[in-house]
């Protein structure tokens, strides 16, 4: 989402780029980030073109009037259908990583998700996850401790990677007014076009 250490251009600047080319603009280009991605997380992502429009949709994301949802492959069935998990996270910062409990530790924060079961398959199951707050790896987290880790996340339980480093996490969509024509809006994702998510490619129409 923004640069690091690594030195590889981020998502920002290409759409900085992308705004000054179709804008013809001259100088630097504005482009705020009102939510981020985890780098192996694909999706949608939310981008705004003004500081007005950043600080707007900063206040939706505060008073949580947005709504988002994800998919995840993850590579055992959850007892349930449809659940809502609550744990205690905590954060190691040395490690990058977030552990979760039943119940309340020192330092740790509540957090909360719903998801159901969209289909089930040899040995993965698509779920359609619903974040209730807003953790710090929390999905990655919750799903791994009740046993149902997500394909390709090798930091949190898997076996294997996917073959591009990336997880079978996808932000599939958010809904939310838009703070300036006051309509509502609900954009949607499609899945990464890569083998690894070819079981969740039967689920493709727009939810």
């Amino acid at each position: 989402m923004q640069g690091d250490a690594t030195g590889d251009k981020c998502l920002a600047d290409y759409a900085k780029d992308y705004l000054k080319e179709k804008y013809a603009k001259e100088g630097n280009v504005f482009c705020g980030i009102v939510h981020r991605l985890d780098r192996p997380v694909s999706g949608l992502v939310i981008l705004a073109k003004t500081s007005k429009a950043l600080e707007r949709m900063n206040e939706l994301f505060r008073e949580n009037n947005i709504q988002k949802t994800y998919w995840a492959l993850v590579l055992r069935k959850p007892l349930n259908r449809e659940d809502k998990l609550v744990h205690w996270l905590k954060k190691d910062t040395k490690k990058h990583f977030s552990i979760a409990y039943n119940n309340e530790v020192p330092n740790s924060q509540r957090a909360e998700l719903s998801f159901k079961q969209l289909g089930e398959f040899d040995f993965e199951t698509l779920l359609e996850v619903k974040p209730i707050t807003g953790r710090f790896h929390q999905i990655r987290s919750q799903l791994s401790k009740i046993g149902s880790k997500i394909k390709g996340d090798l930091k949190y339980g898997a076996a294997l990677p996917n073959p591009d480093a990336s997880i079978c996490l996808h932000a599939r969509s958010i809904a939310f007014m838009h703070p300036i024509k006051n309509e509502p809006m609900h954009l949607t994702a499609p899945l990464p076009q890569k083998p690894h998510w070819r079981n969740g490619m039967q689920f493709e129409n727009p939810i």
